[in-house]
């Protein structure tokens, strides 16, 4: 079909009122045109009110709970050293804003349902700070200090930029966006973008950007009506099928019980997997027809198992959902998160749960664009707050040669990007890994609220035990798998067991306790349930119990 012919269709039937649309759709079809197979047109212009996607319409309510949350807050943080133009800087975002609408995108409830509203091309505010000489510590506070301030999603504006000036040849560009107009991928094009502007202006050149063919609130439309054709039903088919009736929690060996009203702060613990590891771990999931993906989800599906003795494991997984070349160079909530359900026993060989965990990977690929929020409404599990729906760990997985640069040299300017300016636990706990020439890195975001460092390291150290066993025995069943170390498993099963003592053999056990009533009256004995007692109330109860007896005859 000519791209005229098929872009002017996919307008009818998006613009078309409702009641004629499903007529059209019928006529579509029958003619051999499908919706998916159309472009997504640009038709924002025919529309006095603009719907929020899905996945906005989740982060408005989410929003609406807690305003002045910053969960929900995607941030990141360039180093720029050497001689700035800041005139070419401002330039540049000015820009930016007036290419992508979501830039200056804000959303206002109007009776019964939130809408986006586009405002005009304006410029955006570099909020300049000299702050002098900061130390990593206090550079970090600095920056996580920036990206907590809340923001208001009725007026907007939903990106923030605060340029903090270490020296004359040294400042640090702090960028802050709401999660209802960005994703990771949004980050990673708006970076790309800025930098190749700036390049430009900072030469005294007109820098220019290929078009882009629709814009955000043209794909919310597309997407609400693709999904309304029968796209919605179709995908839920398969998850509902997938994922049952029952929606069970992960629970996991907490350090602190889970608060009332969790405060979504996170900690980050970084581990460098060995290369050699890293090699054989490539190697045994193409030996079994997989990806490294798959492996190290089916690892972590391993794990959770062992840590909770649950069998019934889902895991979280994010995917870009820009599988339309329209959508690829778009700032805008894109990410979408699919729920990897696997049965896990413990006499089952590894490569067993490896080949489940592949195939409804692969079988997810062809159900990936359904909305998780539709997913959760269908679903209905049991809300509670600050536990994430149908899953409470999430792993994501960054192949080799995947994600924007967030460095560059441009003259004498150095940009590079700085790591972990701030750190938020949406969930319990997510594994990220991402494959690098040095060989696997892998970080365990978790929530602080929940686990104390101590315990998220040794996890960690469990996950590379873990990982060695697999690719020294695949065939190994899974509780059969190491988590132990040497050294700890000698302190698990010797050193804390060695608890033999030598005791005085011409004292009887009434005598022992007297003695120790002298030395420490006050210390615990003895405990039941709620029942405390000290070494001096047990000695008075047990002389009162001998009275007793003594006065009714026994031992006599």
């Amino acid at each position: 079909m000519d791209n005229t012919v098929a872009a002017r269709i996919a307008r009818r039937f998006i613009t078309l009122p409702l009641d004629k649309r499903a007529l059209y759709l019928e006529k579509m079809l029958a003619e051999g045109v499908s919706p998916a197979n159309l472009p997504i047109p640009e038709v924002q212009s025919a529309f006095e009110q603009l719907p929020l996607s899905f996945a906005q319409e989740r982060q408005w309510f989410l929003w609406q709970l807690e305003p002045h949350s910053s969960a929900y807050h995607i941030p990141m943080a360039l180093r720029l050293r050497g001689r700035l133009d800041r005139q070419a800087l401002q330039g540049a975002f000015e820009r930016l804003v007036e290419r992508h609408q979501t830039l200056r995108t804000r959303f206002v409830f109007d009776q019964t349902r939130p809408l986006q509203v586009i405002d005009p091309g304006a410029g955006l505010a570099i909020a300049h700070e000299v702050v002098g000489p900061l130390d990593l510590a206090q550079l970090e506070a600095r920056v996580a200090e920036e990206t907590r301030h809340p923001f208001d999603l009725e007026t907007g504006p939903l990106l923030r930029v605060r340029l903090l000036e270490l020296a004359p040849d040294d400042h640090v560009l702090v960028l802050t966006q709401h999660h209802i107009v960005s994703d990771g991928v949004s980050m990673q094009v708006m970076v790309g973008e800025l930098i190749a502007l700036y390049a430009g202006l900072s030469l005294g050149q007109a820098p220019t950007l290929a078009p882009l063919p629709i814009q955000y609130a043209d794909y919310a439309l597309w997407q609400r009506h693709w999904m309304e054709a029968g796209e919605r039903d179709r995908q839920l088919a398969y998850w509902t099928e997938r994922l049952g009736a029952q929606q069970p929690v992960l629970e996991l060996p907490l350090d602190h019980a889970r608060p009332a009203q969790p405060s979504y702060r996170g900690a980050r613990c970084n581990l460098q997997l060995p290369a050699a590891l890293s090699h054989d771990l490539h190697a045994l999931a193409r030996a079994e027809g997989g990806t490294l993906f798959m492996l190290l989800l089916a690892a972590l599906h391993a794990l959770l198992h062992r840590y909770s003795g649950q069998h019934d494991i889902r895991i979280g997984v994010p995917s870009a959902n820009r599988n339309r070349v329209e959508t690829e160079g778009l700032i805008g909530y894109f990410v979408n998160t699919q729920v990897i359900r696997a049965q896990v026993a413990g006499e089952q060989p590894f490569v067993e749960l490896l080949r489940q965990v592949r195939q409804h990977a692969l079988d997810a690929q062809a159900y990936q664009e359904l909305p998780f929020e539709q997913l959760v409404e269908a679903l209905a599990p049991e809300r509670t707050l600050g536990l994430n729906p149908l899953f409470q760990v999430m792993f994501n997985h960054q192949a080799a040669g995947r994600g924007g640069a967030t460095s560059a040299r441009l003259g004498d300017l150095q940009i590079e990007g700085v790591d972990s300016v701030t750190e938020v636990a949406q969930l319990d706990l997510t594994l990220e890994t991402r494959e690098s020439p040095e060989g696997l890195e892998a970080s365990f975001i978790y929530a602080t609220d929940l686990f104390e460092r101590s315990t998220i390291e040794r996890l960690s150290t469990h996950f590379i035990n873990l990982l060695q066993g697999i690719v020294e025995q695949p065939h190994q069943p899974v509780a059969e798998l190491p988590l132990l170390a040497a050294a700890e498993r000698e302190r698990t099963l010797v050193t804390w067991n060695a608890t033999a003592e030598q005791y005085p053999l011409q004292q009887s056990i009434q005598q022992l306790i007297e003695a120790q009533v002298q030395r420490t009256p006050d210390a615990p004995a003895l405990a039941f349930g709620e029942v405390r007692l000290s070494y001096a109330q047990l000695n008075a109860r047990a002389n009162r119990l001998a009275h007793r007896l003594i006065a009714l005859g026994v031992g006599a």
